[in-house]
């Protein structure tokens, strides 16, 4: 479970690891809004067509509601039988035996995790005997106090989990506002400054093409080319602000697209080669996207760069991906940039590494250009 950091996947691992821990036919495990809802809910033991049939989310009530309200486990022999029980939608299967427990951080509740249908000790592993449960007029086979001491011990380790996942995206939201904020103070530094310096010098050559028609050209001159850098600038900032299909498309095809439009719009030439990767995990995916996006922007916008080469490949010993990428600028002194206070870029790209487990070099010196690599490991 730790190994996961998106909470949806968090969660879809507990329930799916406590279905299979103590044998039940049907697990979930439901996050509370604070309307009286669920945030979300994950089931395992159900089928997608059955989860759009069942319809709407269960509400905080019955047996839900005494495990979050009053943070106590249920085991119950039939749960169909309690008081608190209030029926189901039409579509839902039919449950018997019912152990629940809250999913606690010190005093405050983050879920219900719940089973159903314990699976009988003799063939629990028998396909016939996890659709048996729902046929028979008794409770079947009841959960046990063991039971519910595994459940507990899960749902403790679950408790932490969820909260470093919950930490690690909140981490992440506060990167996209420094992100934000980054974009638009160059938005503001490089657009804004060229459209003003544009501005005065048109105003220049209306004032001179009657009295000075020489002079007038040449800042028209200058006006062409102050209007295509700020085009270049501009451009640059719009492919940074549109956002990653990572979730749609993959990585590859995310990095290739977004190499693809860097090379339109730039007059350096950017390049992409790639082997074929292990499947990542989505964070790592995030890390790779957002540091090659990082060391292209420092290649293409302040290195003065010719070529900018990016290659992505299998590492094998970790069974994650190598990234490189290098070009041909002018090159820094690593160590220089960081006492003078330009970070270009390397704090950020670092504590992404690190956000993921993944290790990043930076090698660069005066007119020998820059490679930056970083490596993930695979999930």
């Amino acid at each position: 479970m730790s190994r996961h950091l998106e909470v949806r996947e968090v969660l879809q691992r507990i329930v799916t690891s406590a279905r299979t821990l103590v044998g039940a036919e049907y697990a979930a495990l439901g996050v509370p809004d604070d309307h009286g809802g669920f945030a979300q809910f994950v089931v395992d033991g159900i089928s997608d067509e059955q989860w759009r049939a069942i319809g709407p989310l269960p509400r905080q009530h019955g047996i839900l509601a005494a495990m979050l309200h009053e943070a106590t486990p249920q085991r119950l022999t039939d749960v169909r039988q309690d008081p608190r029980f209030g029926g189901w939608p039409q579509a839902h299967p039919d449950m018997g035996a019912f152990l629940g427990v809250p999913v606690l951080d010190g005093e405050e509740i983050l879920g219900a995790l719940f089973l159903a249908n314990k699976h009988s000790p003799a063939n629990k592993d028998s396909l016939a005997s996890r659709h048996s449960l729902a046929d028979e007029r008794g409770p079947g086979t009841a959960f046990t106090r063991h039971d519910e001491a595994l459940l507990r011990i899960l749902a403790a380790h679950a408790a932490l989990a969820l909260t470093n996942a919950r930490l690690y995206e909140r981490g992440r939201e506060l990167t996209l506002v420094g992100e934000r904020a980054r974009i638009a103070h160059e938005l503001h530094d490089a657009v804004s400054q060229k459209l003003f310096s544009l501005r005065l010098t048109a105003q220049a050559a209306s004032a001179l093409v009657a009295r000075d028609p020489d002079r007038a050209r040449a800042e028209l001159a200058e006006v062409s080319r102050l209007a295509a850098e700020a085009a270049d600038e501009l451009r640059s900032v719009v492919v940074e602000l549109r956002p990653a299909a990572l979730d749609e498309d993959g990585l590859l095809p995310t990095l290739s697209s977004h190499i693809e439009v860097l090379d339109r719009a730039h007059t350096a030439h950017v390049s992409f080669t790639h082997t074929r990767i292990h499947a990542l995990p989505s964070a790592q995916e995030e890390a790779v996207l957002r540091v090659a996006q990082e060391a292209l922007h420092n290649a293409l916008r302040h290195s003065g760069a010719t070529t900018v080469r990016v290659e992505l490949r299998a590492a094998p010993a970790s069974r994650g991906a190598l990234l490189t990428v290098a070009d041909d600028g002018r090159g820094f002194t690593p160590a220089l940039v960081r006492r003078a206070g330009r970070h270009l870029g390397l704090v950020s790209m670092r504590d992404r590494a690190a956000g993921v487990g993944g290790t990043l070099r930076i090698e660069s010196a005066p007119g020998k250009g820059t490679v930056v690599e970083l490596e993930v490991p695979g999930g």
